[in-house]
């Protein structure tokens, strides 16, 4: 079955096969929380985004081979509830934006600034920091030699709009920025987005929108 991207709470794994890479989604939590498997077919070395939840079913999806590193995109609570379990059952290194780490209370083992790579066997992962959801948010780019680039965007891209910045307009406007700057001008349309929450989109699907978002301020 082709991959959707569309998974719930209490349902099974949605997987994404490409020729490098196998990315599992999975929801979890009562916050319907997207937690990413990326396996390296070339190695079987495992990353995990986001311990956000419900660790039994993170450490089901693990399996035996256990993982070898876990990034936090970002600092908010529901990103991180099965952190501990997961990084004391696998030993796992853990990842987050240089700016939210000092709030997660699981310790973080590599601070992560923009433009840096986060490797998962033999295939790299580019770091972009975007400032406004949170401080310290960080998306993830794995520009597929493939095929067409994948992009984990924690809360900072949706279907529909950028994350949540509370009505505060200087929270907004630094978000926006970095979306179009760091996201939308350096990748193409066909790039997948994996948000944070609910379903996946593509950059395509929302760049029309970008002005639209930029008036109405969220």
């Amino acid at each position: 079955m082709a991959y959707s991207g569309v998974v719930r709470v209490g349902g099974p794994a949605d997987v994404h096969e490409l020729a490098g890479l196998m990315i599992s989604k999975v929801a979890v939590g009562p916050t319907n929380n997207n937690a990413y498997l990326l396996r390296c077919r070339a190695t079987g070395e495992q990353l995990l985004i986001d311990a956000a939840n419900e660790p039994e079913t993170l450490l089901r999806l693990v399996g035996e081979d256990g993982i070898a590193s876990v990034v936090t995109t970002h600092q908010h609570g529901d990103h991180w509830q099965a952190l501990g379990p997961v990084v004391t059952a696998t030993g796992a290194r853990t990842y987050a934006g240089r700016y939210d780490a000092p709030e997660i209370p699981v310790p973080t083992d590599v601070l992560v600034d923009d433009g840096d790579t986060v490797r998962v066997g033999r295939v790299e992962l580019t770091a972009r920091h975007l400032a406004g959801h949170t401080p310290g948010s960080i998306a993830l780019v794995y520009d597929d030699p493939h095929g067409h680039p994948h992009l984990f965007t924690g809360d900072c891209l949706f279907p529909g709009g950028v994350g949540n910045t509370w009505g505060d307009p200087e929270r907004f406007a630094s978000l926006l920025r970095d979306v179009e700057t760091k996201l939308f001008a350096q990748l193409p349309d066909e790039t997948w987005v994996y948000p944070g929450h609910g379903d996946d989109t593509t950059l395509g699907a929302e760049r029309p929108h970008l002005e639209e978002w930029r008036e109405r301020g969220w």
